[in-house]
């Protein structure tokens, strides 16, 4: 990768949920404390093209779930000038409904998906409550409306689809959960998404409960630190520290920070 093209990286805050700290590490927690989830977005902006990483779910089915929308995903991403009409590529971590609606965004893309993550989210599995209950129905067979149109590409298990950003299949939280690795000024970042909800659920090695394989899960986050140039390169998913660790990719908003510039 000693060539590889060097790339911005955006993490978009659209969403927001209330928790207890109780509810994020499997097997509770000592202090049972507010930890609440932030919801993101990623855009990967190099000079030739722009990747969004996950699409968000809308204000309609974050009501229906109980989740606020901050700010919709279309607003976000135009705060840091994309137009979201334009965007060619989408990599959709995973097909839960935080990572996989809004996508009447996104006309003219390509989304890049693993085929472990559709082939779950189709088959025999979604039978079952306790596993379909992370899912839209409506975001999966629009996904298969886009198969149909030649407009997804399948991976399995790593691709690199572009110089500098390779996609990794970790599996764990979703069966075909796949993490991101970009190559930036500042080094190899890593957008976790749900492979680690939170940084504390790598520092204190225990995972977020909600899971499809907890070896996989525990298994995917010593692949992220072998891929990331250190600890602090690993983006996790949905904590609001995100928004602490980094600097604003845009000084008058201030729920969009940008990777490849930490602070501190």
């Amino acid at each position: 990768m000693g060539n590889a093209a060097r790339y911005e990286i955006h993490a978009v805050r659209y969403g927001h949920f209330e928790r207890r700290s109780n509810e994020n590490f499997l097997g509770g927690d000592t202090h049972d404390v507010p930890m609440p989830l932030d919801y993101f977005v990623w855009a990967i902006v190099g000079e030739q093209r722009t990747f969004i990483v996950d699409t968000g779910f809308d204000k309609p089915t974050g009501d229906k779930r109980g989740r606020s929308v901050i700010r919709p995903v279309d607003e976000g991403l135009a705060a840091i000038g994309i137009d979201h009409t334009a965007v060619s590529d989408v990599i959709i971590s995973h097909m839960h409904y935080d990572h996989c609606g809004n996508h009447h965004l996104f006309p003219n893309a390509t989304f890049h998906l693993q085929d472990a993550e559709m082939e779950f989210a189709t088959g025999r599995c979604m039978c079952h409550h306790a596993m379909n209950h992370p899912f839209e129905v409506e975001d999966v067979t629009t996904m298969v409306r886009r198969v149909y149109n030649k407009k997804v590409c399948f991976h399995d298990p790593e691709s690199e689809i572009a110089p500098g950003i390779t996609l990794h299949k970790v599996g764990g939280h979703s069966r075909g959960l796949q993490v991101v690795r970009v190559e930036t000024d500042n080094g190899a970042v890593v957008i976790a998404s749900d492979a680690a909800h939170f940084y504390a659920n790598m520092e204190r090695e225990k995972p977020f409960p909600v899971f499809d394989r907890l070896s996989d899960v525990i298994l995917g986050v010593e692949r992220m630190r072998k891929l990331a140039s250190s600890p602090a390169h690993i983006v996790p998913g949905h904590d609001p520290l995100v928004l602490k660790r980094f600097a604003r990719s845009n000084q008058n908003v201030e729920d969009i920070v940008a990777l490849a510039h930490p602070l501190g």
